[in-house]
Parts: structure tokens; sequence; C-alpha cells
């Protein structure tokens, strides 16, 4: 994968995974990963299809019909979701780290507040908005008002995903020319854990 071009492979990727999500348009269907498990490419087609799942079962939660058990079991789905996510931002994290620990960081080399996994992140939830507000601009039973409302929106999107690609291709460059240098923090999701988490640990007494 083209290091210089990053957010724009990434775009690519991770519209890939949304139209494949959408075939059969089921939370519950197989994955499989077009890509070889060692590159880049394997995990951000990873990461966006965490996202797209997500994406639904939130809509799906959001139904004031649904079962209050089975809103539940969509409860810890989300849960279990969010620390995938989580995991596979640090895999690609850790990829960029291994990628640059050869570079030499310049003596006035700055730290950025996010690292280029949690602004790829950002870019995956934003190419499943745009993807969606493609949707609602186009829906046929809607009201013209709403998919002109709709389509004012996808113009915002789409420039915030241009901005956020320059930014993230100009960090990239930054950490590669050493002007810049990554430290990455393993998060910390303390609801999941049972020893932190005061509800699961008081069972445990």
């Amino acid at each position: 994968m083209n290091l210089e071009s990053t957010s724009k492979i990434s775009i690519i990727i991770f519209r890939l995974s949304i139209d494949k999500y959408h075939i059969l348009d089921k939370v519950d269907q197989p994955f499989e990963n077009p890509y070889p498990s060692d590159s880049l490419e394997h995990l951000l087609y990873r990461k966006n299809w965490i996202d797209t799942v997500q994406w639904h079962y939130e809509d799906i939660i959001r139904d004031p019909k649904i079962n209050p058990l089975e809103g539940m079991k969509l409860k810890r789905l989300i849960d279990a979701s969010n620390q995938d996510r989580t995991n596979t931002v640090e895999f690609i994290d850790t990829f960029f780290l291994n990628q640059y620990k050869n570079v030499e960081t310049h003596e006035n080399a700055t730290l950025n507040s996010e690292s280029p996994a949690w602004a790829l992140d950002r870019l995956s939830i934003l190419e499943l908005k745009i993807y969606h507000m493609e949707e609602e601009a186009n829906r046929g039973d809607a009201t013209s008002f709403h998919r002109e409302k709709c389509k004012t929106k996808l113009q915002t999107l789409l420039t915030q995903r241009e901005d956020l690609g320059l930014a993230i291709d100009q960090l990239l460059r930054d950490i590669a020319y050493g002007s810049k240098y990554m430290k990455v923090y393993k998060q910390m999701k303390m609801y999941n854990d049972k020893d932190t988490n005061p509800v699961l640990y008081k069972d445990k007494s």
C-alpha cells in the first residue's frame, strides 16, 4: 500500500466494505476479508466492517418497539463491537509504529494529539455517513424538501472527507520525515473490564 495516498486508498477500501455489507444488509452475515492478513488493507477493511455492522446495530436498537430482552442482547453486541473496534484501531497504529520505527525524529519534532489510526477511524465512520446520506438524498419515498436538505448535508460531509483525508496524509508525511512522532496509548475501556467495572467486580466478592 502506498502510504503517500493512504486516505484515498482507505476511502476505496471503506466503500468496498460498505457496498459488500449492503448486498445482504444483515448484521449477522458472514465476514470475509479479501485482503492478505498481514496487510494494512486487511486491517482497514476489517475496521470499516466493524463500523458498518455497528451502524446498523445502532439503528435497530433505536426501534421504539424493540423487545427489551432483544434490546439488552443488542447492547451487549454493541459493547463487544466497540471493544473490537478499539482493538483494531490499535492494530493499525501498531502497523504505523513499525513502519516508521527507524525514522530519526527532528530535535523540535512535535506530538500530534491524535494518532493516524484514530484519524482513520473517523474517516471510516465519515464514509458511512456519506453512504447513508447519499441514500437519503435520493430516497424515492421522501419529500423533495427532505432530499434537498440531505443533499446540502452530503456536500458538507464530502468537504469534511476531503479535509480529513488531507490532514491524515499530511500527518503521515510529517511522521515519515521526522517532524512529528507517534505515541500510542492503549485504550482502557473500564466498563468492559470485570476488574474495573464496580457492577461486575461486586459479583466476585
